[in-house]
């Protein structure tokens, strides 16, 4: 069993507990009106859940929390923008009815809006409740940085992984 995932109880209802980690609420997730993103000090040297370097997730439109394509994250990232998801109709339709509204362009916030499809770096405990609501997004786990792993367990993001790779001539 998942940890934040429902459970049963005795008498047979459904119990679901939350999440480990605390939601993000808009003053910790969100950047502050008219700001730039902040800009990482250094080049990171940082890795993804299948233990290989962090590769890019999307730059149409242009993601991550530093805003330079990765799923990078660092103590300025309250909300751990660690997932690398491909954006569905239904996750997007979660996140709405959920106060997470990643369709709306927001420029105040540098945030074009999501359309199915693109690729976004997105909160982990987000992924994670759309996962336990049986309306995850596809997962890059190539890309998906491997901090996500502190929040969303691995079985999870390999059950939804659309990793492709490069070469596909050797897939049957």
């Amino acid at each position: 069993m998942l940890s934040g995932v429902g459970r049963q109880s005795s008498s047979g209802t459904s119990i679901t507990s939350a999440p480990c980690h605390p939601v993000p609420t808009p003053t910790t997730a969100r950047r502050p009106p008219a700001q730039e993103p902040p800009v990482q000090p250094d080049p990171p040297d940082e890795r993804n859940v299948l233990g290989g370097p962090l590769e890019p997730c999307g730059s149409d439109p242009v993601t991550g929390f530093y805003r330079d394509g990765h799923c990078s994250s660092g103590p300025e990232d309250a909300g751990s923008h660690t997932v690398c998801a491909v954006v569905s109709a239904d996750f997007l339709t979660l996140q709405r009815d959920l106060g997470n509204d990643l369709s709306t362009p927001r420029p105040e916030y540098g945030f074009p809006g999501l359309k199915p499809g693109d690729r976004w770096c997105v909160v982990a405990v987000r992924w994670l409740q759309a996962y336990q609501a049986g309306a995850a997004a596809g997962v890059v786990l190539a890309a998906t940085n491997a901090r996500a792993l502190e929040i969303v367990p691995i079985e999870a993001l390999r059950q939804n992984a659309v990793d492709v790779p490069d070469d596909v001539s050797g897939l049957e």
